[in-house]
């Protein structure tokens, strides 16, 4: 389940990857999660807490273990194909960097 990726993120987080807030808003199946990332630290809550995130990331929970646990990395491909959605790609290239992964 997706929910133990985001149970270990504070304690993973890089401070200083992102210089300035930003909102990260995932939807992964059924699970929803709003994180911001910031110079010092990130912070995690329940659901969409946001009118518009800086990156908006959908995709199904098995998909996100994937990338997370094996360090599968998403190409053109699987946003053609719609396995995962996401506004910014690039910032969730920054995202997996600021998480050591």
């Amino acid at each position: 389940m997706a929910s133990s990726i985001f149970g270990e993120l504070a304690a993973l987080y890089r401070p200083g990857v992102f210089t300035t807030p930003t909102v990260f808003y995932f939807s992964l199946d059924e699970e929803k999660k709003t994180l911001t990332l910031g110079p010092e630290g990130c912070a995690i809550e329940e659901g969409k807490t946001v009118e518009e995130a800086d990156c908006v990331c959908k995709t199904s929970a098995e998909f996100l273990l994937r990338i997370w646990n094996e360090g599968y990395r998403p190409g053109p491909l699987d946003f053609m194909s719609g396995k995962i959605k996401s506004n910014a790609p690039q910032l969730l290239q920054k995202f997996m960097e600021a998480f050591g992964k």
